[in-house]
């Protein structure tokens, strides 16, 4: 089995290993973005960082790697959910930004899903991302539940996803031209069906 692609839980690379590992994941988000998975190749990837490809191969093996690296370092950052005052203002907000990432060209999370779809390293990686990504963003649901906006006991990963899945809908799936008002729609059809209680689930000892 290979080793992984990224240093061990708690420890970060410093000095020259960890300007290598940037220029190289820099390099990753822009052939990704410029040529998509099918021309993403390790030489390319070494030739646009300015590293001698062994290294690339040493540290990471292979694609699958890499991009599982690029994900990983996506889940480093420090990154919050907006904070606007409202349960329809905090979803559109986030709205907003997935939407601009997505629209975009290139759009690197747009190649990032579709490359997942290709490589089970990526694929693992692009799944800790949405998990990060949704537990950060449950602070969205808390604060509107202890603002009285929405019902106790709310799911907050029903009602996110709920929220922001029409926007991979339509401009992953569907490749729709962006949109400069589903952000907004989105947001407040859902925001609509969870003060509703359409995502209330019973208290722990509760019957359903």
């Amino acid at each position: 089995m290979n080793p992984p692609p990224h240093d061990p839980p708690g420890r970060r690379p410093g000095g020259r290993t960890a300007r290598i590992r940037a220029q190289v994941l820099d390099a990753v988000r822009t052939e990704l973005g410029e040529h998509g998975f099918e021309g993403l190749t390790m030489e390319a990837v070494a030739a646009r960082a300015g590293v001698h490809r062994t290294t690339v191969y040493r540290r990471w093996q292979d694609i699958g790697g890499l991009l599982a690296d690029v994900l990983d370092a996506a889940g480093e950052d420090d990154w919050a959910p907006p904070d606007t005052g409202s349960l329809r203002g905090d979803l559109t907000a986030l709205n907003e930004e997935i939407h601009d990432s997505l629209a975009v060209r290139p759009s690197i999370p747009q190649a990032l899903v579709a490359a997942s779809f290709r490589s089970s390293r990526a694929a693992e990686a692009q799944q800790r991302l949405w998990e990060d990504r949704y537990t950060r963003c449950e602070a969205i649901v808390e604060r509107a539940a202890s603002r009285g906006e929405l019902p106790p006991h709310t799911a907050a990963r029903p009602l996110l996803i709920a929220a922001t899945a029409p926007l991979y809908h339509h401009l992953v799936l569907l490749r729709t031209a962006p949109d400069p008002h589903l952000a907004a729609q989105a947001a407040a059809t859902a925001a609509l069906a969870a003060t509703a209680g359409a995502f209330t689930r019973p208290a722990p000892g509760e019957e359903p």
